[in-house]
């Protein structure tokens, strides 16, 4: 598996699990929800697992905002590193 493969099966089967929110918070802006990846087990487990492989040796995840603090925990612990929230 090629890291961050769109056409992958499981990044395929990620991608559709996110919601696009039109003009949410505001007119324009197109939200990506990605509560459905998070409520899926073997989803976030594929972001996770993709995104700590390209984190390769590094000291610690620095998690930003809300979603960043969720995912990039996630990722630390996959990566076997610690988490700056």
């Amino acid at each position: 598996m090629t890291v961050l493969d769109d056409d992958e099966p499981s990044m395929m089967r990620v991608a559709g699990l996110v919601v696009d929110v039109p003009d949410h918070p505001s007119p324009g802006i197109l939200f990506k929800d990605i509560t459905p990846v998070l409520a899926d087990a073997e989803a976030f487990t594929t972001v996770a697992t993709e995104l700590a492989a390209l984190v390769g040796h590094a000291e610690l995840v620095v998690a930003i905002e809300a979603r960043g603090f969720l995912v990039g925990a996630a990722v630390a612990l996959v990566a076997g590193t610690g988490v700056v929230p």
